[in-house]
C-alpha cells in the first residue's frame, strides 16, 4: 500500500513539476542577456585593456634596452674638434686619412642598457595609478551591468503592461461585440430602436480600434526587449499572470544605500585614481637616477695606417670594441611648474569626484526612502482595485442580464460596462506602477532577487 502511495504522488506531481519547469521568470532572460550581451563584452574588454595597461606600466621599472645596427657607405672627411648632435652625447672626430679611396665602408652596432634606479616614487605612484584604474574599470562594469538590469526590467514590464492593455481591449471589444449581437437581435424584433443597434456597432468599432493600438504597442516593446536578449522568441505568458496578480515585497528590505553600491564604488576608485594620478604626476618633478652600460662595435675601411679602402667587404675590419658603465642624474626644471599645476588639477578633479560622491548617496538615501513608502501603499492600491474589478464584473454580469430582460436601456448598459473598464484600466495600471518601484529599488539596493524571482 505505501509503494502504491507512493508511486501516485509522483505520477501526481510530474505535471505540476513540469508545469514549473516551463514558468519562465524574469531571472531567466537576465542569464542569457550577461552572457551575449555586446555592451557587457564592452565592458570585459575595457577591464582586460586595463589590465595591459597596469602590466605596461609595471613595465617600466625594469631596465630599458635599446639596440642598433647600420651599414653604411660614404665619405669621411671631417676635422679635429667635439660637437654635441645631442644633449648628452658627444663625439670627437679624428684625424683626416693619409691615401687612399674618398669614400669608404662602416659598420656599426651597440647596445645599451637604462636603468632607472631611483626616481623618488614616481614609477611606484605610476604603478599604483594603473592598478587604481584597473579597479575603476571594474566598478565600471559592475555599475553599467545594474543598469542593464533595470533597463531590462523595465522593457520586460513595459511589455507585459502593453500585454494586459492588449487583453484588456480585447475583452472590451468582446464585451461590446456580444452587446452588438443582443442589440442587433433585439432591434430586428423590433423590442429595440434601430439607433441602439447603430450606437452598439459604434462602440464595438471604437474598441478595435483600440486593440490594433494596444498591439502595435505590444509587437515594439516586444522587439525592444529581444534586442536585449538576442533571440527570436521569449515566453512570457507565465510573468504576464504574475503582472496582474503581483506578490508582495515582504522581505527583509535595506534601509540604507549599501556604500559598495557599484555606482559609489565606480565614483571611489575614479577619485583614488585621480589622487594616484595627481601624486604621480607631481613626483614626475623630481630627478631620476639612472644605472647606464653600453657595447659598441665597430668596423671601417679605413686601417690603422691611415690608408683608406673602398671596398664594401673592408667595411668590416679594422675592428674596435668599447664598452661602458655610469651613473648619473637627469632633472627637468622646467617641467617644475608645469607638473606641479597638471598635480593640482588632478587633486581637485578627486575631490569634485568626492563630493559628487557624497552627492549621489545622500541622493540614493532619500529616494530609497521615498521608493519604500510608495511601495507600501501601492500594493494596499493593488488590493483595492483588484477587489473593484471584481465588483464590477459581478455588477456587468448582472445588469447585462437586465438589459437582456428589457428592464434597462443601452446607454445605461454602456455606462455600466466603462465603469468596468475604467476599473480593470485601474488595475493594470496600478500593477505596471508596483512593478516600476520594485524595478527603481532593486537598483538602488543593487538587489533584483525578489524582482527575478516573482516577474
Amino acid at each position: 500500500m505505501a509503494t502504491t502511495l507512493l508511486w501516485l504522488a509522483i505520477v501526481a506531481a510530474l505535471p505540476l513539476y513540469a508545469q514549473q519547469q516551463q514558468d519562465y521568470t524574469l531571472g531567466s532572460l537576465w542569464s542569457k542577456v550577461e552572457e551575449n550581451y555586446p555592451g557587457v563584452g564592452a565592458k570585459m574588454s575595457a577591464i582586460d585593456a586595463a589590465k595591459y595597461n597596469q602590466r605596461a606600466v609595471k613595465g617600466n621599472m625594469l631596465p630599458q634596452v635599446n639596440a642598433q645596427a647600420q651599414n653604411t657607405y660614404g665619405t669621411y672627411e671631417g676635422s679635429a674638434g667635439g660637437f654635441f648632435p645631442q644633449p648628452g652625447f658627444f663625439n670627437v672626430n679624428g684625424s683626416v686619412p693619409l691615401d687612399g679611396s674618398t669614400t669608404a665602408a662602416n659598420t656599426f652596432g651597440s647596445a645599451i642598457v637604462n636603468w632607472e634606479l631611483f626616481s623618488f616614487g614616481k614609477l611606484r605612484k605610476q604603478n599604483e595609478a594603473a592598478g587604481a584604474l584597473y579597479n575603476k574599470s571594474v566598478s565600471d562594469k559592475d555599475a553599467y551591468v545594474l543598469n542593464l538590469k533595470k533597463i531590462l526590467s523595465e522593457r520586460y514590464i513595459t511589455l507585459l503592461y502593453n500585454n494586459a492593455k492588449l487583453q484588456w481591449t480585447k475583452n472590451n471589444a468582446e464585451r461590446l461585440n456580444d452587446i452588438r449581437k443582443i442589440t442587433s437581435g433585439l432591434s430586428a424584433s423590433g423590442l429595440r430602436p434601430a439607433a441602439d443597434s447603430l450606437l452598439a456597432s459604434s462602440s464595438y468599432v471604437q474598441a478595435m480600434g483600440e486593440y490594433d493600438k494596444w498591439n502595435g504597442f505590444k509587437n515594439a516593446a516586444y522587439i525592444k526587449l529581444l534586442e536585449l536578449y538576442g533571440d527570436d522568441t521569449v515566453n512570457y505568458t507565465a510573468s504576464a499572470n504574475r503582472f496582474d496578480n503581483p506578490a508582495e515585497n515582504s522581505l527583509n528590505k535595506v534601509n540604507t544605500i549599501n556604500p559598495s553600491h557599484p555606482i559609489l564604488d565606480a565614483l571611489d576608485k575614479q577619485s583614488e585614481y585621480y589622487t594616484l594620478s595627481g601624486e604621480a604626476q607631481k613626483r614626475s618633478s623630481l630627478p631620476s637616477i639612472n644605472l647606464l652600460g653600453g657595447y659598441a662595435y665597430r668596423g671601417t675601411g679605413i686601417s690603422p695606417n691611415g690608408k683608406v679602402s673602398g671596398a664594401w667587404k673592408d667595411g668590416f675590419r679594422n675592428t674596435t670594441n668599447n664598452f661602458l658603465a655610469g651613473i648619473g642624474i637627469t632633472w627637468n626644471l622646467t617641467s617644475l611648474h608645469t607638473n606641479r599645476m597638471k598635480g593640482e588639477q588632478l587633486f581637485k578633479e578627486a575631490e569634485s569626484t568626492k563630493l559628487l560622491h557624497s552627492q549621489y548617496e545622500q541622493a540614493m538615501q532619500a529616494d530609497l526612502s521615498a521608493s519604500q513608502a510608495k511601495i507600501v501603499q501601492q500594493y494596499q492600491q493593488l488590493q483595492k482595485t483588484k477587489l473593484a474589478v471584481q465588483q464590477s464584473q459581478d455588477a456587468y454580469n448582472m445588469y447585462l442580464a437586465r438589459y437582456k430582460s428589457g428592464l434597462i436601456t443601452l446607454s445605461e448598459l454602456l455606462q455600466i460596462r466603462i465603469l468596468l473598464e475604467q476599473a480593470e484600466n485601474a488595475h493594470i495600471e496600478a500593477s505596471r506602477e508596483y512593478w516600476v518601484l520594485l524595478a527603481y529599488e532593486a537598483e538602488l539596493t543593487a538587489d533584483f532577487d525578489f524582482l527575478f524571482n516573482n516577474l
